[in-house]
């Protein structure tokens, strides 16, 4: 199943992400740190996040994506970062909404929807979860689920996209020589996710019952917790195993830029 939401449902999360992430950047602060990626200010979280922004935004009209400035770039040579946030944010939105149902665009992740579907899909949680580091910033630690305030369909459709798109891509980070397996199971939403970590880690699609004697580990929450914890925003998160699957999450597993 590549995708939970519509459409329309992914272009209303990437507005509200967006617009509360630079509302909330603003009351932080430029020079504030974010607690959630220790190596950034918020000029920086900022700048990144623009230059996503506008990398999709020329990926979705079919314009030369290496012609967008780099973050550095951006950081060091935008007076008015907020403002050039909030134009970046509105073209992409434009642009998605723009675009025909048949799309020909690039996409990068496995079990991907159409390209209109995968590019209104991946900045909706980009910036979800870019905000919840502007709200980090904020609060000058790490939120909670409830201060983050991720609805709970979205949250499960990221959780999906962040399974299965992004970590069953080359060599699993996970694997240490022993193969296991543990399941994801949110307890507010009928769905399960069952992670076989080898050299290659695979997701079982769909919603396969828990076999308790077949798992080494299960990650419990709510499906916002597991959506937070997952992407290494999160703290709340509890396991049922080996008491490091979470820490050893933490270490290995992270998207970046690239």
């Amino acid at each position: 199943m590549p995708t939970s939401l519509r459409f329309d449902e992914h272009l209303a999360a990437l507005e509200a992400a967006g617009s509360r992430l630079v509302d909330l950047a603003v009351d932080a602060g430029m020079d504030a740190e974010v607690p959630t990626c220790p190596a950034w200010t918020v000029d920086a979280l900022v700048a990144h996040q623009t230059m996503v922004h506008r990398w999709a935004t020329a990926q979705v009209r079919g314009d030369d994506a290496d012609a967008v400035p780099d973050q550095t770039t951006i950081r060091s040579t935008v007076a008015d970062l907020p403002g050039y946030f909030r134009e970046g944010h509105g073209a992409l939105l434009g642009a998605l909404r723009a675009a025909p149902p048949d799309l020909g665009a690039m996409t990068f992740l496995n079990d991907a929807p159409a390209p209109r579907q995968f590019w209104a899909r991946r900045q909706a949680h980009e910036t979800t979860i870019h905000m919840v580091d502007a709200l980090a910033a904020r609060l000058g630690r790490l939120p909670s689920t409830d201060e983050a305030g991720v609805d709970v369909t979205l949250a499960v459709d990221g959780i999906d996209e962040l399974l299965r798109g992004f970590f069953t891509r080359g060599r699993s980070k996970l694997y240490d020589g022993t193969e296991y397996t543990l399941a994801v199971t949110p307890g507010d939403v009928d769905r399960r996710w069952i992670v076989h970590v080898a050299e290659r880690l695979t997701v079982e699609p769909g919603d396969p019952p828990v076999d308790a004697d077949a798992v080494e580990a299960t990650i419990s929450g709510s499906a916002a917790q597991l959506y937070l914890a997952l992407w290494n925003r999160g703290a709340e998160a509890e396991v049922a195993g080996p008491s490091d699957v979470l820490d050893q999450w933490a270490a290995t597993q992270h998207v970046r830029w690239s």
